[in-house]
């Protein structure tokens, strides 16, 4: 399985440090958060990844290289233009290939195991399968709710907020089929909820709530709470 990794952000709210540093390059406990991230997914067996890049994109190159140094094997899918997370999958589905992939947000923190991802396959007929978390304090009214039935109870339909029942927020990690990217538009930017809000209609999304560590590392004021949290633990 393969493993494709967001990092083409500018992260501006993270300036001055986003200046000279790319955001997934951040340093959390001492290791950058994509780094972290490629760590814990050869853990769980995945080593061969994509990566998306734009701002300071020969740092990151710089850095991590073709991946032998990790242990695992990298490419790379630089955008001239942003593309967004639609737009960047779509640009690099040549390299994604055929098979169910991990996608994963590189400027997030978390201690989830993505053993549960890799050992659990989609199942007939569904296109993607979201973690979620419970709504941290920069997203309370959260994304998405959960409808178990009595065929989804381990990984249940995501459904549209609808006012009632608990939501919860899209943690920027999930498994995703690449036949169903393929459907999508190419050359377009477009974000990510646009093709998930149409499989969320078809009644084709799946989730699953982690429960442990997470945080958006989106604003200095995250970065140094996470920062702060690692160092007493």
């Amino acid at each position: 399985m393969k493993a494709f990794l967001l990092a083409a952000g500018m992260g501006k709210r993270l300036r001055p440090l986003t200046d000279t540093i790319p955001k997934p390059l951040i340093t959390v406990a001492g290791v950058p958060l994509i780094v972290r991230h490629i760590g814990q997914l050869k853990q769980a067996g995945v080593t061969e990844f994509i990566i998306n890049t734009h701002w300071l994109a020969e740092k990151l190159q710089q850095e991590l290289g073709d991946g032998s140094s990790l242990g695992v094997k990298i490419h790379w899918s630089h955008e001239v233009t942003l593309l967004e997370t639609g737009g960047g999958l779509k640009k690099a589905l040549p390299l994604i290939g055929s098979d169910p992939f991990i996608l994963v947000s590189a400027d997030t923190w978390t201690d989830f195991d993505y053993q549960q991802l890799v050992s659990h396959p989609l199942p007939d007929g569904d296109v993607a399968r979201l973690v979620l978390v419970d709504n941290p304090v920069h997203n309370p009214t959260g994304d998405f709710v959960l409808e178990k039935t009595e065929s989804n109870t381990q990984f249940p339909s995501i459904r549209m907020p609808d006012g009632n029942s608990p939501t919860y927020t899209y943690s920027g990690i999930a498994l995703l089929d690449p036949e169903w990217i393929s459907s999508w538009q190419l050359g377009r930017t477009f974000p990510l909820r646009e093709p998930l809000f149409t499989a969320i209609e078809g009644n084709k999304l799946g989730g699953l709530v982690h429960r442990g560590i997470w945080t958006d590392v989106g604003s200095m004021e995250r970065l140094q709470a996470i920062r702060d949290r690692l160092e007493v633990e």
